[in-house]
């Protein structure tokens, strides 16, 4: 290196022309900081900075109203807690009652009043997204919260630990045009289906008192929405399915999905034994049997087993 560090910044002063570095962009810089009311001192100047601020807002526009933007705030913060006692509670206010029979209210804190939104329905409020919208209005939001949670179908899913599932149930009920339009035939259908599921567990309570046998007892959406699984499957190309379920509601899923004969499942719960070629695995007690079969949908064949349990 020899001298060079040394010789470094008087090289500097003997250059010509433009020198490297901003200190040297503006020639005779102090000169002009000596000259005037000094740039420098003024930009240190706390009354100096506050002028520049106020100069710099009123070339931008004219600044929020700290009141509007903090009512602003609570509004979202209300719309916001409205949105999640809908997603937590809303089915408990479910129209489940096609012949109107019972007359009750569903909850208060479903009510506008509750979040003190009530006469604000026509203002306007940012929702970040939720059920498809930045902004709405609190009447908008309110009557898309009712027709999405407390429509003829009731969801409760909020206890779902898995993030995943529990926003995969939460995107397709609340994203517009996520809601399955079904025919009147496919109405019946499904009626028909829950109606099979529902009977056969009074005949089974009736016939068989004390019997254990795992009922499927507030679950019987489960005959359809299985049957829907093996219909969609089929026609995507699917030609096999393989059932693994505990025992609650396994009897039902053997009489009315796997299609296993009645007279089978009577004929065990009357002591008799269980044939080998229809039915599979072992036990003493009627749920814990499998079966295979073939079911037919829409002209296309799909083999399905339900495997032992245990």
């Amino acid at each position: 290196m020899g001298n060079e560090p040394q010789n470094f910044i008087p090289q500097l002063t003997d250059q010509e022309g433009p020198q490297p570095g901003p200190s040297w962009e503006r020639r005779g810089w102090l000169d002009t900081l000596a000259d005037s009311a000094s740039d420098l001192t003024s930009a240190m100047d706390p009354t100096e900075m506050r002028l520049a601020v106020a100069k710099s807002a009123k070339d931008a526009g004219k600044p929020a109203d700290p009141k509007a933007v903090e009512k602003a705030a609570a509004l979202s913060i209300a719309a916001m807690q409205l949105v999640r006692l809908y997603r937590v509670r809303g089915h408990m206010a479910a129209d489940l009652d096609p012949l109107g029979l019972s007359d009750r209210e569903g909850p208060t804190d479903l009510t506008l009043e509750w979040h003190g939104l009530a006469g604000k329905e026509n203002e306007d409020v940012y929702v970040g997204g939720v059920l498809g919208m930045e902004w709405t209005t609190v009447g908008q939001l309110h009557q898309r919260l009712r027709e999405v949670y407390c429509g003829k179908v009731g969801l409760e899913y909020m206890h779902i630990a898995d993030t995943e599932e529990r926003r995969f149930l939460q995107d397709k009920f609340e994203s517009p045009g996520e809601t399955i339009q079904f025919t009147p035939q496919g109405k019946k259908a499904i009626l028909a289906a829950v109606l099979r599921g529902e009977q056969y567990e009074e005949f089974l309570a009736k016939k068989y008192v004390g019997t254990k046998r795992f009922g499927l007892d507030g679950g019987e959406s489960m005959i359809p929405a299985l049957e829907a699984v093996i219909k969609h499957g089929g026609s995507s190309g699917v030609r096999e399915i393989i059932y693994g379920m505990a025992h609650r509601g396994r009897l039902n899923v053997l009489a009315n999905v796997m299609a296993k004969p009645y007279r089978v499942i009577f004929h065990e719960f009357s002591g008799g034994s269980a044939n080998p070629e229809d039915v599979g695995g072992s036990g003493d007690v009627k749920y814990h049997l499998g079966t295979s079969t073939d079911r037919s949908f829409d002209e296309i064949s799909v083999h399905m087993s339900l495997v032992p349990n245990p």
